[in-house]
């Protein structure tokens, strides 16, 4: 999951107000329950220091909230007496979360919103295709090509002139095919986008994939269900889209986790992997993280860890920030800290399952690791 949505978290100074909620049925007990949850949400703020209108601020947020809108809830940041940002969840939290910190508590956030990859749809048919994208910040369009416009169509005769005219057709849609791959590959390339997903014609869509470029094709897949034409969406399309991407997340797991086997090690040689709260701190300072693993169940989440204003001023104690240029570090969470290094530096995060009992030896040590952007020489700590 790429983190620069948060952006506007980290072009400010603290301290934050974050809140995950759940707005409830939309009814009239469920109207109740949600001014009640909004009372203990702007109780437990104040009663961690939260001033009065940024806790002002969140209760007209979460008062606005639609439980038809956002089902599932949403998570508010807000700081100096405004909302900075407000996302919506995918799936709602267990239980309100309501904080006042000098970061913003945001590993609750990857847990809830699925860790939301983004993804660039491509409507194809065998004229051009036109190209969404998914992700954290909604459905936006991402351009459109158009190909060659005549002769796109056959015909039934089997004469030797409809036969060079079948012709002619079959090459427009080669032509159009490659035309499509080529600005599929830059709409990639320019929208960050983790996954592609090919929808519409049938014949058009696989000439488009075997013609994109290797890199691309590799994180391509197609679905059956939906077209280009208007009305052609349907529920089918939607849960295509999305096993898409559930399949596509676990595989990115998979990947990093034998990655992260492959490039740890015991010893004190260089590595391509590290894990542990001073090794991360360290490899954020330098800006040497390139995917941040991060297991919810890990003990190392809340460990103390000290910053200063900058995202890359990190460290796991207090001497250590100071000796930053820091003079007057702040303690905060160790997530939080390194969730904000990373967005800055975007690096890209990956939420590791739980562990289940088998294999925690492969798990990043108490719950935090990371793959590195280039070789990791270890120091004394």
């Amino acid at each position: 999951m790429q983190l620069s949505f948060l952006e506007p978290l980290f072009d400010r100074a603290g301290p934050w107000a974050t809140v995950y909620f759940d707005p409830a049925q939309n009814d009239e007990s469920g109207a109740k329950r949600r001014e009640l949850s909004v009372r203990e949400v702007c109780r437990i703020l104040e009663g961690e220091g939260a001033d009065a209108a940024t806790t002002q601020a969140v209760r007209d947020a979460l008062m606005n909230l639609s439980p038809a809108e956002d089902p599932a809830g949403r998570v508010i940041f807000a700081a100096g007496g405004e909302v900075v940002l407000s996302h919506r969840l995918s799936r709602p939290p267990q239980g309100q979360i309501a904080c006042w910190a000098p970061l913003p508590r945001l590993t609750p956030l990857l847990e809830l919103s699925g860790q939301d990859l983004a993804c660039l749809v491509a409507y194809v048919d065998r004229t051009g295709a036109d190209f969404e994208l998914r992700g954290a910040a909604g459905r936006q369009d991402a351009g459109q090509v158009k190909g060659r416009q005549w002769p796109v169509h056959r015909t039934a005769r089997a004469d030797w002139s409809e036969r060079h005219f079948q012709l002619k057709v079959e090459n427009t849609w080669e032509h159009n095919a490659g035309e499509i791959a080529e600005a599929l590959s830059s709409a990639y390339e320019e929208s960050g986008a983790d996954l592609v997903v090919l929808v519409g014609d049938p014949r058009a869509r696989p000439a488009v994939h075997e013609r994109l470029p290797e890199a691309v094709r590799h994180v391509t897949v197609e679905t059956e269900h939906g077209g280009r034409a208007e009305g052609s969406s349907s529920a089918a399309l939607e849960e295509g889209i999305e096993q898409a991407r559930r399949q596509h997340t676990r595989r990115r797991i998979e990947e990093a986790l034998d990655r992260f086997r492959a490039g740890r090690v015991g010893t004190d040689r260089p590595t391509d992997a590290v894990e542990g709260v001073p090794a991360l701190a360290e490899a954020a300072r330098e800006h040497r993280i390139d995917t941040l693993l991060i297991r919810p169940d890990g003990a190392d989440l809340a460990r103390e860890a000290w910053v200063g204003g900058e995202p890359d001023q990190v460290a796991v104690r207090r001497s250590d920030a100071r000796t930053l240029g820091q003079a007057d570090p702040i303690p905060v969470r160790a997530d939080d800290a390194l969730l904000r290094a990373a967005a800055v530096t975007a690096a890209d995060v990956l939420i590791v399952p739980p562990s289940d009992g088998d294999g925690a030896e492969d798990l990043p040590a108490g719950g935090l690791g990371a793959l590195l952007r280039w070789t990791y020489e270890p120091t004394a700590v």
